[in-house]
């Protein structure tokens, strides 16, 4: 019995070390896999908006890290679906990056064909970043608060028009969620962009647009739009002044959408190139320079484990096909 006990203590005590073994062995062939040859993040924007430079910010940091060139490639076009498309094919060996968003549910829930699936065609590896959504009016209007918007839409059904980007997009989806679960009738107006709605609401047009809050700092710093409420959970960073929709109360208690982006790769790549992966986006974000950055972009760094970014985008994707549904918006 006593012979039996110390063989099953000695064995036990030799699979301590090989376990460290197995780890340290997936870390160096992680390490081995980004030897010498250059990572590409796919974003499916131009140069210039928050998703390009979000990119830009990180692939930075990620490139020091691992000691390899990290580069941005633009490949814009139907709704992420080109950028997706490309990425989904890639070699899944960690080199092919792509830039998931608020979008990449979007897209998934509206388009009739999609050649890929974003919840099995991709392993997510982070969050990198979320941006707030707004409900502004005319600086000097007749809304002071969103009480009182909110107040006249319930008295005057079918009166109060709400401007967004173009049809599909988050914010033009939030608008429709937000007169629903507000329980006011109101018409919600898609325009081609920003700048025109701003200028329809400025015009009094519409009475009100909602937009992601970066667009909209300048007018709001100068006066000329007064932001009623941010529709996160938390109140902005940039307008700790400004509720959340939900301190509203009833039955926008619980409203909480707000944009975000993060990182992704093809399927199957391997947890250890995943887990890497990860690794080098967390310290990335951790670092402060890149946290101002992004701030200074109206981005707010927020990373993730692979986990959580999948359970994410699935929440959004199941989010915004009952939002489309409900609102008749047809599949494109």
């Amino acid at each position: 019995m006593r012979q039996r006990r110390s063989f099953l203590l000695l064995a036990a005590g030799a699979a301590l070390p090989l376990a460290g073994l197995s780890q340290s062995a997936s870390s160096a062939s992680a390490d081995k896999a980004f030897a010498g040859k250059p990572i590409k993040i796919i974003v499916p924007n131009g140069p210039g908006g928050a998703a390009d430079l979000t990119a830009r910010v990180v692939a930075q940091k990620m490139s020091d890290g691992l000691g390899q060139s990290v580069i941005v490639d633009n490949r814009p076009g139907a709704g992420g679906i080109v950028a997706g498309e490309l990425a989904a094919r890639a070699e899944p060996d960690g080199h092919t990056l792509l830039l998931v968003s608020s979008g990449t549910a979007v897209t998934q829930a509206l388009f009739k064909k999609v050649p890929f699936d974003s919840t099995t065609d991709f392993a997510p590896v982070s969050m990198l970043a979320s941006f707030d959504l707004a409900l502004v009016v005319p600086g000097g209007g007749r809304f002071k608060t969103l009480a009182e918007l909110l107040s006249y839409a319930r008295a005057n059904p079918g009166k109060l028009n709400i401007g967004t980007p173009q049809i599909g997009t988050t914010q033009n989806l939030a608008a429709e969620l937000f007169k629903s679960v507000a329980g006011i009738d109101a018409q919600v107006v898609p325009f081609n962009g920003t700048p025109p709605a701003i200028t329809a609401l400025r015009g009094g047009d519409v009475d009100a647009v909602l937009d992601i809050l970066g667009p909209l700092m300048g007018q709001i710093a100068s006066g000329a739009l007064l932001p009623l409420a941010v529709l996160g959970a938390k109140r902005a960073v940039q307008l700790p002044a400004v509720p959340t929709a939900r301190e509203s109360g009833g039955t926008l208690s619980g409203f909480d959408v707000s944009s975000w982006n993060g990182l992704a790769v093809p399927a199957k790549t391997p947890p250890a190139i995943v887990d890497r992966l990860n690794r080098e986006v967390q310290a990335a974000l951790a670092q402060p320079e890149v946290r101002q950055k992004l701030l200074d972009l109206n981005l707010v760094a927020q990373g993730s484990t692979p986990a959580q970014l999948k359970a994410r985008l699935a929440a959004d994707i199941q989010r915004w096909s009952e939002v489309i549904a409900k609102a008749r918006i047809p599949k494109q």
